[in-house]
Order: C-alpha cells, then structure tokens, then sequence
C-alpha cells in the first residue's frame, strides 16, 4: 500500500539520496532542502507525488520531481522510478556549497600506536574545517 504523503526524511533515505535517514536529517536541518521553492529545516514535512525538491549534495545542486511515494528502501533501480530530474545536475562553488557527500579519512600508518595529543589536535583541525 502506497501512501499519499510522506515525510522528507524517510522520502529521501527510500529515493537513495541519503546513505541514512541521519545524514538526510542533517541535510535537511541544515537548510540544504527546498520543498517547491521554499526552504524547509523541517525534517518531519510532508510532501507529495508532483512536489519540486531541489538537493545540494556536497558540491552539486539537483532539482527533481517526486513522482512516487513507498512504503520501503528498495534496490537502487527501484528508487531511481521515485523521481525525475528536471535540470541537469548543477556544480556548485564557495559558499553555495552543501554538506559533504563523504568525509576524507585520514589514515594512520599500521603499527604507529595510538595518536598522541598533537595527532588528535591536528585531527580535530583537519575535520572542523
């Protein structure tokens, strides 16, 4: 059974958009969604079939329409028929930039022990920027 309306959130965690509905959270709390032009931090919104979402995903802008709604994550092909992009994927640059689609890791080499108290700063400062 399909549902009418579904929360943001769970819409894009079951489109693929989101690895997790923590990340599509984050995402929407940090205003990085719009719901039919207007901006929502709204997490529990409701949309519908013919709604306009335009994403900033890391470093790119997508504007799609939902055309279905789910009750499940389903495989990938499946999600894909959730919706339809109106515009091509736009790169963005500077401060227009959204959240980061994958955090860099830093590797440490094998057998160098635990990080001492300068690593863990310089981590910190690698991460909080």
């Amino acid at each position: 059974m399909q549902s009418e309306r579904l929360r943001l959130d769970k819409w894009l965690w079951f489109a693929r958009f989101c690895k997790t509905r923590g990340i599509a959270q984050k995402l929407i709390e940090s205003g990085h969604v719009t719901v039919n032009g207007a901006k929502t931090r709204k997490v529990s919104a409701m949309i519908r079939t013919g709604d306009v979402l335009e994403l900033v995903l890391g470093p790119v802008r997508k504007k799609i329409s939902v055309l279905a709604m789910t009750t499940r994550r389903g495989p990938a092909i499946e999600a894909q028929t959730l919706y339809e992009e109106i515009a091509p994927a736009e790169k963005l640059n500077g401060p227009d930039k959204g959240l980061p689609v994958h955090k860099l890791s830093m590797g440490r080499p094998q057998g160098a022990g635990r990080p001492t108290k300068k690593d863990r700063r310089s981590i910190i400062k690698f991460f909080s920027e």
